[in-house]
This record gives C-alpha cells, structure tokens and sequence, in this order.
C-alpha cells in the first residue's frame, strides 16, 4: 500500500475544487492519509509549480503519491500521465509540470488511459477531479504503474535558463518568487563557492546594488535589502521584514549579476 497522497494545484481554496479530488481519492482509497503541499501555486504557472515540486516531493516516505494539477492546456491533446522517479509516485498533466523532477533523474511513466481507474465520462475542464484524483487513489492502493495505462518514453520538459560564469563574474535570472516576496534565482550555492567565494562582488539587481552574500535576513537593518543562499541552495534576494518583489519593483525573470571588483 501507498498510504500517502499529496495535492498541489493552482486552485486555491475559495471553490470546490480541491474538496471534489479529496472526495473522489477518499471513495477508492478511504484509509489513504491526504497532504496538502500547495493550492498557492499562482495560476497556470507551470513552472512554478514544477518549483514547488523539486524542493518537497522527494522529503515524503518512501511510495508516497503527488497529484500535480496545474494544467492550462486541461482538454487539449497534452496526456495525462503518471510516473515514477526513484521512490515517489506522481499523476498530473505531461506539460512540463515534472521538468526540474526529471531533469537529472530516470523515470518511467504512462498516459493514463485505462478507463477502469478513471471516473466515468471525464469532464473536459476538470481532469483533476475526473482523471488525476481516481488514478493517485488507485496507485495508493498498491496498482501498479503499468496497469495504469501505455508507456511513454520521453516527456514534455521545460528549462530555465542557465547561469553564465566568466572571469567578470556571474549573470543569473529570477526564476522564483515566494510568498514572501523573495526573489529566487537560478545561481546555485556550488557556483558561487566556485567563482566569487573568497573575493570582492557587487551584486546588481534592478536598481539595487549589494556589496555581499550575507547568512540570513537579520544581517541587515530592517527594511534594508540583502543577498544570501536560501534553503534551496540558490541565491535569493529579499528585505528584512519586507517583501523584496515590491520594493524593488523586480519580476520574474530580471537580470541578477555579480561582478567581481578587480
């Protein structure tokens, strides 16, 4: 058995939505234990989500199952998958929602589309409810992926962008933004070791500019903006008590770089 199922969606909590997939899985799978990753995923943003799934996924016990609905192109030709990488399960949409999971990772999956483990009729708009929600709870159950449906060699996949390095220093995007207005960037911790530890950097964001990589927001006065490396292993720009997104005016997808002072 694979008692445990997580939800993460761009639904939030407002409509029925999320209720309707908890009662379908609870019909088929009533002993399963039902865990709420996110339903804060800002709408359609597919890699967003694919964020959200990187940094927790993995953490769960060992056969646990994420159902993943975010899912802008629910009705069109995109398939309706389930995987397996490593340990976890996952069911969701094949539209780049499972890129960052996969990325360095081997995997199997299926296109679900054996009717037995999906609910009658399916509704065009709501596949979470109709496909995603049935197909978790059976896997919960002990099904085995292969019952599911036909394999799949190769999936949809999104890439950031890569960081640059050279002997200037490093160019990075925003690529994240949390809920507390901290701005994730694409640079990781190893490449900072690799190409400024140990030497003088300006950091230039928006029309910021720091002069270090500090531990933790308490390292600067309060409302005062500060660089550090986030419990992703990425570096992050945020404000002391203060939602660095507004006040710096930046989105996702704005320029970071760190120029090494010669």
């Amino acid at each position: 058995m694979r008692n445990v199922i997580t939800l993460t969606t761009d639904f939030g909590l407002r409509d029925y939505y999320v209720s309707a997939m908890k009662a379908v899985m609870l019909g088929i799978a009533p002993e399963a234990r039902l865990i709420d990753v996110s339903h804060d995923i800002p709408s359609q943003d597919i890699m967003a989500g694919s964020w959200v799934l990187k940094n927790s996924a993995m953490l769960f016990p060992s056969k646990t199952v994420h159902t993943v609905v975010v899912d802008p192109g629910v009705g069109t030709e995109r398939h309706p998958i389930a995987l397996q990488v490593e340990d976890q399960y996952f069911v969701g949409p094949d539209n780049g929602i499972f890129s960052l999971l996969t990325s360095d990772r081997d995997y199997s999956a299926v296109c679900l589309t054996r009717q037995q483990y999906l609910r009658d009729s399916p509704s065009s708009t709501f596949h979470g409810r109709d496909i995603f929600a049935p197909a978790a709870a059976h896997l919960s159950r002990g099904v085995p992926l292969g019952e599911l449906g036909e394999p799949l060699d190769e999936l949809v996949s999104y890439r950031w962008m890569q960081p640059i390095a050279d002997k200037d220093g490093v160019q990075g995007t925003v690529i994240h933004i949390d809920k507390f207005g901290n701005l994730i960037t694409n640079i990781p911790q190893v490449l900072i070791k690799e190409v400024v530890e140990g030497k003088e950097v300006k950091i230039y964001i928006g029309n910021v500019i720091l002069n270090d990589i500090s531990n933790t927001f308490g390292s600067v006065a309060e409302g005062e903006p500060v660089a550090y490396i986030g419990s992703a292993g990425m570096l992050e720009i945020g404000i002391n008590k203060g939602d660095a997104e507004e006040m710096l005016g930046v989105q996702k997808g704005a320029q970071i770089s760190l120029v090494l002072q010669k």
